[in-house]
């Protein structure tokens, strides 16, 4: 006869067992969320989605101060999607581009490094906050320190929608194009795309698996472009008297690890810059007489025009530039250089601007002293004035538009300027 089994017997010591097993995987739990990325992070995003400001048709009769806020985290106006993004300390946050109204924020307990806009082609738009594992000061010799933490976030609602961890140093800025995100540093570059896998990584690697296919260890890097499918970097190498043109694609066929180098060559002298690069030209600034060298698809120069200019390693080996659909302008420190988009031609110069142009609707404006001079983009002819009071009447500033919000960035300090009623 089958006979039942008694129930199973609860001892003391079992219940004590499963206690501490409990008690442990919550302590366990406890600790890593105390020390994952969610640990320090304190995130507020809008509650609606931010709305874009009417889009500028055309310059108006005036322009009056709206906002200004600090933010001495960014270069220039960072305009993600409908959002200006603000950067002070270790906050990010997205304002209402009209009224300044501060409609999502993001925070680290990390020293942030820089903050920029990606990918433009998505319609929310996307930030990207770059956050150094340790204070760089706090580092010995600083070379303890990487802008190692990135992560992007939606423009409408701070959204938290990607992250990824480079190897960028501190001083690093970021450039867009319409598909990557470009990384700069003094001895090391990487290029992301839009879901943040990274696509190029150029310099000095720290991983040991890669060593061996970067081909110019130990240079270090003045300047760095983004276009066309391709980055442009001066090189300053070991061995070397003169300065390296070198253009690598953005997205080599071989991955990130292996860079494609589409051409590297020597240029005439030190102290180099580049200004740009498209799908088949490079333009380069020369010192001593300043001078725009253009370079095609092979490294061959095929012209070289006069130029006013300080020729120098510029902030974050950047140079000062903004585009339009047929134009990228770049300021030398004292006028505005025009060049054909395609084949990066000298069109035109503007002395006395205060930083690069930027388009409102289908006119050009130029920062002057005094305010903002309206421009022909094709002849370079100047226009009207629009008088803006600012602080400091001769500083260089950066432009940027949202809608018809126009941004300056002065200093530490973003200004939104709207058109006077």
């Amino acid at each position: 006869m089958l006979r039942t089994q008694p129930p199973e017997r609860r001892r003391r010591g079992d219940l004590v067992a499963a206690g501490l097993v409990v008690a442990l995987l919550v302590a366990l739990t406890v600790t890593v969320a105390a020390t994952s990325d969610v640990a320090g992070t304190t995130s507020t995003t809008a509650t609606a989605p931010i709305e874009a400001p009417p889009p500028a048709s055309g310059a108006p009769v005036g322009f009056v101060p709206a906002w200004e806020a600090p933010s001495p985290g960014t270069a220039g106006p960072v305009v993600a999607g409908p959002a200006v993004v603000t950067a002070e300390g270790s906050t990010v946050t997205g304002r209402d581009a009209r009224t300044g109204e501060e409609r999502w924020s993001y925070s680290r307990d990390l020293p942030l490094c820089t903050v920029g806009a990606g990918f433009p082609g998505i319609e929310q738009g996307r930030a990207l906050a770059v956050y150094a594992n340790e204070d760089p000061a706090a580092a010995a010799g600083g070379d303890g320190a990487y802008c190692s933490e990135v992560t992007m976030l939606r423009g409408d609602t701070g959204e938290r929608v990607g992250a990824r961890n480079p190897d960028a140093r501190p001083g690093t800025r970021l450039l867009a194009d319409d598909t990557y995100v470009l990384a700069t540093g003094t001895d090391h570059l990487e290029v992301w795309r839009s879901d943040l896998v990274r696509t190029l990584e150029y310099g000095e690697v720290p991983a040991q698996e890669q060593v061996g296919r970067q081909p110019r260890p130990g240079c270090t890097y003045g300047s760095a472009a983004l276009g066309g499918r391709r980055v442009a970097v001066v090189e300053r190498c070991p061995g070397e008297s003169a300065d390296r043109l070198t253009v690598l694609a953005s997205d080599g066929e071989d991955g990130a690890e292996k860079p494609e180098e589409r051409f590297s060559v020597p240029l005439p002298g030190s102290g180099a810059v580049v200004v740009a690069v498209s799908e088949e030209q490079v333009a380069v600034a020369l010192p001593d007489p300043s001078r725009l060298a253009v370079f095609d698809a092979a490294g061959a120069q095929v012209s070289v025009s006069e130029v006013d200019a300080v020729v120098t390693d510029p902030p974050g080996g950047v140079a000062p530039t903004s585009a339009d659909d047929a134009h990228r302008y770049w300021f030398t420190g004292t006028s505005v250089v025009a060049l054909d988009v395609a084949q990066l031609a000298l069109l035109w110069t503007l002395p006395d601007a205060l930083g690069p142009p930027v388009r409102y609707g289908v006119e050009l404006l130029v920062p002057v002293p005094g305010g903002l001079r309206v421009v022909d983009a094709e002849r370079g002819r100047p226009g009207r004035l629009l008088p803006v009071d600012r602080p400091d009447p001769a500083a260089p500033l950066t432009l940027a538009v949202d809608g018809d919000v126009l941004l300056e960035q002065r200093g530490a300090t973003v200004t939104a300027l709207v058109p006077a009623p």
